[in-house]
Formats: structure tokens, C-alpha cells, sequence
């Protein structure tokens, strides 16, 4: 069924007069949530959950020698850029929610990538017109302007309490000392490997003696370590002026790139407002564009407002889940991009009339077939992207969720910096309405521009109710949103930490129309239940490893837990 802008605002305006299950000022009939009394509490000790035991050890060291939330993220963030660099680091970007617990203020940090100012959609272009996948995703063409070192200097110095250089000594001290790569990093090498023989810097990094590191070896990272080494010294000018910036460019113009020094010099990471949503009682602050996440959960959660999912037995309960994501992620694909550049109808796609409307087109006991674009079929992606949560001891949170896209980001390594850059040109709509690496479809919205930030699915997300707080996200690609939207769900529904982090998932992202589905997320009755709908059940291997921390107010106490999914992982109460 294809909607357009003006049926949608028709439909609004109609919703508007004829009146709704909302209260007047278009909020839900939930029971308001006691921010206020949240704030003036304090837990007394802190909880850090993410992907790998060093980076959690790091940011639990740095909140042991006085530092906050925030200072800890740093040394999270800087950390996982070390150990894991298949799915973050120095070379690409993350988006944070931050909640600052003096006054009660919720934060979002954009340090997004963007596009340099030489960019051409030509380059991302096969002759026949089609998308050069090789372009798009490997070699310095694929390369947005790194976002991460700036927004950990702005972490730092608007809201942490110790020097950046503090907070930077455990991922220098690892990069320099070395450490023994994890499983899951010697795969994503080998994985890899024939793209990272293409640039000699990547092959000297992860290829020692012509190959991935060897179990149990100890692998050190001494250009990275001096990178980061000025930027502590140095802030922002450590790394977008003076010598590493000179070595980066030096590096993506000698192998086909188009980075200028000024295109360094103008990266700024940004403030933006967070997307907050009320939902049975809770309020979800999230993620903003240019994250597509935050605006697509704030309009499941308003669709899924006007049902009660407890009541509903688990095929049901699945159905107008998947039956919003749907919704959702056709949004998605229409209109968002990076607010600097793009109008975007936002308070019609977070109004809960809107979602009102939505829902009158959502049948008890069928399937909704997606047949506005053409259906596109993409490759399975894997989960290269990390997120990492953060409750210290006076209250302060952070969720912050960390990328260089796809793995090993564009294997492309630039010399003398240990700097990995990502490949987020990929999440630009490089060719409209042709699929990217994750099968999302982008629109004029998200098309690629000199300085402009493409969009992302990252949604790092807090969520606090009247006696229970929730700091949680999840890498995965596009399937970040539906797994932070169902972690949600399940906080809400009295799930503990570890519980949340080990659910089985789903996912549904409007095209292509199929549900992918963990095994043994379904029950073989609700399978066929499903299926009976009309829904396509399609098994995936693939999932974010979600790292999750939670407050109960009422005991004072914190649970933190990494997912099950990755051994490596760490969640711990100090």
C-alpha cells in the first residue's frame, strides 16, 4: 500500500478533529514518570557493561581514580578503538545519550562522520549506473571524516571531571603494551585479510609475518598509541591539525582518496536535542537524526501505545510488533537524513496521532504486505558495531554506541596513524532507492553532500521509570533499532539486565518483507501462528551483542550485563 506526505498529514488532521485515546496535549494516558524524583537519587557505586573485558576494566579504572560517567566512556570508547577495532574506533564515529544526574539533563553527542568536500556520487557508481559495492565499502572512498576524537575531547571537557589524558592512559597503555586479540578479532582479520592486503599499512597492522595474529599472541598497536598520545596533549587539534592530520590525508590521496586538510580541520561534533518518548510509564530518551533509530523506536512505541502487549499471547504480541516496525522503518526511507541539511516532518512522525493513524491500518490477524518500493534483496550483515553502557556512582549515564560500519570498517589503514577508517559513505543513499550493505533503501533525504553526516541507525538509549532506569543499545546495523526497541520492551516488562541482554530477537525493516528471527525466539505453535498471518519467518545467524546496565531505585541496586552472544564481553558492578 503506498502512502504519500499528503495522505499521512490528511489522515493527521483528520485523527486531530475526530479526537483519539490521548490526553489533550497529544501525550499517551500513561502515568506520568517521576523524573524529577529520579534525579535527586544516587546509587552509591557504578556498573559499566560492553563488548570486551578490557574496555569495560579501562572505564571502571578511570571511575576509581575520581572520574564520572563520562570519563569513563572516554576510556571505554578509546579503549574498544585498541581491542576492537572490527567494529569501532579512532577512524569512524559514535552517537551518545548522556544523562547529567546534578540537574537532571539529558544530552545527546553527534559525532557522526561526514562527507568530505570533494565528494562525488559518481565515484560510488558502476558504468552500467549500478552501485560499486567496492567503492562504497573498502579503500579510502569509502571514508567519511572521523568523528570520534572529537566527540570524546567534547565528553571530556563539557562533562567529565579529569583530564583527557587521564582518561585516554588505559587505551595507550594497551596499545602500546599490547594485549592478545580476542576470537572474534583474528576472524574478522581473516575474514578480511585479501582486502587488507590491498593497502600495505593494513597489511603491516593485521598481517604480521603475512598473516592474523596467532591465538594467545600478544599484539601491540604503537602508531595508534602516538596518535592518541596527542590527542590528549592536544585535544581536538591533536588529531584534526598538526601531524596526524597531515599523515591522514597524505595517506587517502596516495591510494585514490579525496580528504583535504581542510576537511579535518571543519570536523565538529555536535549537541543535539534527544528524542523523548512516554510509553506505559516511562520515559525513552534516545537517539536524534541524523540517527534514523531514535524517531523510528519514539513511532513503534506510539503505534504499539494504543494495545495492550501483556495480555496478548506471543503470535499476537509479535504481530503489531513487527506490524510497527514495518511502519517505522518505511519512515526510515523516506525522510530522514542529517537535520543540517534536510527539512524532516518530525512532530508528524512523533506524534502519537500520527501513530494513531497507522494503527487503523493494521489488521488483528493479517500480515501487511510492504509493496511501496521495489522489494531488495541484500547480503546478510554482521554485527560491526559496538555499544557500550555506563552508570557511575552519583547517577551519571551513558549510552553510547560506536561504529566504523561495516567490518574492519574499509580495511584501510593509514599509515604511520594505526588509524583504521571507517566506510560509513556506505549509509549515504549513494544511488536512491537502491539498498545499502544493510538492505536499507535511502531517498534525496540522505544522498551524499560536502560536509554532510549520512544517516545512521545507532540508538543508544535511556530509559527511566517511576523506581527502574535502563541505560542500554546495541550494534547491528539496521537491525540496531528493533533490538534496542525489544530491550526496551522486556526492561519494561520486569526483565533483569542479563535477561535483556540474552533474549532471543526479531527483526522486520519493511523491505525486504521477511522477519528474520533468531532460532529459538518462537515456539514452533507461534511459528505457524505467524506464518498463517502471512508473515515470512527467515532464520539469521547474525545479531548485535547488547550491553545493558540497570538501576533499581527502590533497593539502590545495579545489575549490569554484556551479551551472551560475545564471550569476550564485560558487564560489572564496582
Amino acid at each position: 500500500m503506498t502512502f504519500s506526505l499528503n495522505w499521512r498529514v490528511l489522515s493527521l488532521s483528520l485523527l486531530l478533529v475526530g479526537g483519539s485515546a490521548f490526553a489533550a496535549d497529544g501525550a499517551p494516558k500513561t502515568a506520568p514518570v517521576a523524573a524529577a524524583h529520579a534525579a535527586s537519587l544516587r546509587p552509591g557505586h557504578a556498573a559499566v557493561a560492553s563488548a570486551n573485558f578490557h574496555a569495560t576494566e579501562a572505564g571502571l579504572e578511570v571511575l576509581a581514580k575520581g572520574g564520572n560517567a563520562f570519563d569513563a566512556a572516554v576510556a571505554v570508547a578509546a579503549t574498544l578503538s585498541i581491542v576492537e577495532p572490527e567494529s569501532s574506533g579512532t577512524g569512524g564515529g559514535f552517537m551518545a545519550v548522556l544523562h547529567r544526574a546534578k540537574d537532571g539533563r539529558n544530552i545527546f553527542i553527534d559525532a557522526r562522520e561526514t562527507a568530505p568536500a570533494a565528494v562525488n556520487p559518481k565515484d560510488y557508481l558502476n558504468p552500467d549506473g549500478s552501485p560499486n559495492r567496492d567503492t562504497a565499502l573498502r579503500g579510502p572512498l569509502s571514508s567519511g571524516i572521523p568523528g570520534q576524537p572529537a566527540g570524546l575531547v567534547l565528553l571530556s571537557s563539557r562533562y567529565g571531571r579529569l583530564p583527557l589524558a587521564q582518561s585516554l592512559a588505559p587505551a595507550i597503555r594497551i596499545a602500546r603494551d599490547g594485549f592478545q586479540p580476542d576470537e572474534r578479532l583474528r576472524g574478522a582479520i581473516a575474514g578480511t585479510q585479501k582486502d587488507l592486503e590491498r593497502w600495505p599499512a593494513s597489511a603491516a597492522k593485521y598481517l604480521p609475518g603475512g598473516k592474523p595474529p596467532a591465538e594467545g599472541a600478544v599484539w601491540r598497536d604503537p602508531d595508534q598509541a602516538r596518535t592518541l598520545e596527542l590527542l590528549a596533549a592536544h585535544g581536538h587539534d591533536g588529531f584534526y591539525r598538526g601531524e596526524v592530520a597531515q599523515k591522514l590525508v597524505k595517506a587517502v590521496r596516495a591510494a585514490g582518496g579525496n580528504w583535504t586538510l581542510a576537511d579535518l580541520a571543519g570536523y565538529q561534533a555536535k549537541e543535539r536535542t534527544p528524542i523523548s518518548v512516554d510509553y506505559r510509564g516511562y520515559k525513552i530518551v534516545t537517539a536524534p537524526p541524523p540517527s534514523s533509530g531514535g524517531v523510528a523506536i519514539a513511532e513503534i512505541l506510539n503505534i504499539l501505545s494504543g494495545y495492550d502487549l501483556t495480555k496478548m499471547d506471543a503470535a499476537t504480541r509479535a504481530h503489531y510488533i513487527i506490524e510497527a516496525m514495518r511502519r517505522a522503518f518505511r519512515d526510515h526511507n523516506d525522510y530522514l537524513g542529517d537535520p543540517d541539511f534536510v527539512q524532516m516532518p518530525l512532530d508528524m512522525l512523533l506524534s502519537p496521532y500520527y501513530a494513531a493513524g497507522l494503527r487503523q491500518g493494521i489488521l488483528p490477524d493479517k500480515a501487511t504486505p510492504s509493496s511501496m518500493l521495489p522489494r531488495a534483496e541484500a547480503p546478510e550483515p554482521g554485527m560491526h558495531t559496538t555499544h557500550f553502557s555506563i552508570i557511575d556512582a552519583d547517577g551519571n549515564m551513558a549510552a553510547v554506541t560506536s561504529t566504523v560500519n561495516y567490518t574492519m570498517g574499509s580495511a584501510f589503514v593509514a599509515a604511520g596513524t594505526g588509524v583504521l577508517l571507517n566506510d560509513e559513505m556506505d549509509d549515504f543513499a549513494l544511488v536512491p532507492n537502491k539498498p545499502n550493505v544493510y538492505g536499507l533503501l535511502g531517498s534525496a533525504a540522505n544522498a551524499p553532500a560536502p560536509g554532510k553526516r549520512m544517516l545512521s541507525s545507532m540508538s543508544p538509549s535511556i530509559v527511566i521509570g517511576a523506581d527502574r532506569t535502563a541505560v542500554i543499545g546495541s550494534p547491528g546495523g539496521s537491525t540496531i533499532i528493533t533490538q534496542v526497541l525489544e530491550g526496551i520492551l522486556h526492561f519494561i516488562d520486569g526483565e533483569s539486565a542479563q535477561q535483556i541482554a540474552a533474549h532471543k530477537r526479531f527483526h522486520h525493516q519493511y523491505l525486504p518483507d521477511v522477519v528474520n528471527v533468531e532460532e529459538g525466539t518462537f515456539d514452533a505453535a507461534t511459528g505457524d501462528a505467524l506464518t498463517k498471518m502471512g508473515y515470512t519467518l527467515k532464520p539469521r545467524e547474525s545479531w548485535g551483542f547488547m550491553n545493558v546496565v540497570t538501576w533499581d531505585r527502590k533497593a539502590n541496586q545495579l545489575d549490569a550485563a554484556s551479551d551472551p552472544r560475545r564471550p569476550s564481553g564485560l558487564g560489572k558492578v564496582q
